[in-house]
């Protein structure tokens, strides 16, 4: 299920989006960025809706993912 992100505390919201950038471990490139940038890349793609927070019923667990992703 998609939860709207507009719903959420904006300090809660910041917490998952780091919770979420520190667990990827993604890699940014050639050059390294601050958990800041990364927070806010997130936080754009939210806002855009090119990502959404997902909660796993079965898991019980929130999740960001692309929207192509998502199968709900």
């Amino acid at each position: 299920m998609i939860i709207p992100w507009q719903d959420l505390d904006p300090v809660t919201l910041d917490s998952l989006i780091e919770s979420f950038v520190l667990r990827e471990g993604t890699d940014y490139g050639e050059h390294e960025r601050s958990l800041a940038q990364k927070v806010a890349d997130v936080k754009h793609q939210l806002q855009t809706g090119e990502a959404v927070l997902v909660w796993s019923e079965l898991h019980e667990t929130v999740n960001i993912m692309p929207r192509k992703q998502f199968r709900g």
